[in-house]
Formats: structure tokens, sequence, C-alpha cells
């Protein structure tokens, strides 16, 4: 059986923060952002994408931004935990593909597609295939956010 997921976050850009997006920190970024933890909005999304296959939650159930333990904390620890909830939920589970879309204004992120790649295709165990990522602009209609939209594709046994 295959189980699709959507997932879906977007936070507002400051100063002062770094800009994160799959686990890679976008170098000379001038803005990043602000959220209780690093605001990844790509592992963010993608977290919650993978808890909508099988209806149990949000990370926001498991790490309430209300809680001082989370502050500033790796998204890359919040994918880790949903891993490890789906492995239980559903043992010898595949995760199939990955597509994600990046709304961000600047800086431009065509140059980061690999990186950005790479990190998430590491963190998940899938060949670079598999994990597509596309990048749009708010046409300045959102200037000072960053969102990002994934669907997975989970094969269950």
């Amino acid at each position: 059986m295959i189980l699709v997921g959507h997932g879906l976050d977007a936070h507002r850009l400051v100063a002062g923060r770094a800009l994160v997006l799959g686990g890679h920190t976008i170098d000379g970024a001038p803005r990043g952002a602000e959220a209780h933890s690093d605001g990844d909005v790509l592992l963010h999304a993608l977290a919650d994408a993978l808890l909508s296959t099988l209806g149990i939650g949000d990370i926001g159930d498991a790490f309430p931004p209300s809680d001082p333990r989370w502050r500033d904390l790796d998204s890359r620890a919040i994918l880790t935990h949903v891993l490890e909830q789906l492995e239980t939920h559903v043992p010898g589970h595949a995760l199939t593909n990955v597509a994600g879309v990046i709304v961000l204004d600047a800086p431009r992120l065509g140059p980061h597609r690999a990186a950005i790649q790479d990190a998430l295709a590491g963190q998940l165990g899938l060949p670079c295939e598999r994990v597509g990522i596309t990048f749009k602009t708010s046409e300045g209609l959102a200037p000072d956010h960053v969102q990002a939209s994934v669907t997975v594709l989970l094969s269950v046994p």
C-alpha cells in the first residue's frame, strides 16, 4: 500500500538569524526564519508530511514551541524523531519519494539546490534523484517570509 502525506510550514524572516533549509545553512543570507527552533521550514514541512501519512499528529505535539527545551533546536533532530516514530508505528515502511517546494524571494536558492538535496537525501537515506526540491518566489507578495510545502510517498507492508 502507498500512503501520501503533505506538510506545510512558513516563518517570518528576520535579521540576525541563519537561514537553514533542509539541514543546510544558506551562507550569506541576510535574514533567517523567526522561530522557536532553527526555523528550517523544509524539514518542518517534511516532518509533518511524514506524520500525516499515518494521522499521528504534527511536530507541535512532540516539540511544542511553549517548551523552552526546544529553543533553537536543530530541525534535523525533529526529523530524526519523526522517522523513529514512523518505524515504531509501521515497521518495514519505505519512504519512496519526497517532493518539496520552497517559496522565498531572496536570496536566490538555485545555487544551493545540490547542497540542500544532498543534505536531505543523506538524512533520509534516499538517493538524491528521489528528493525533488523546487524553488519559487512570491512575486513580491510576501517578501518577508519563507515557506515550504512537502509531499511524501510512503510504502507500507
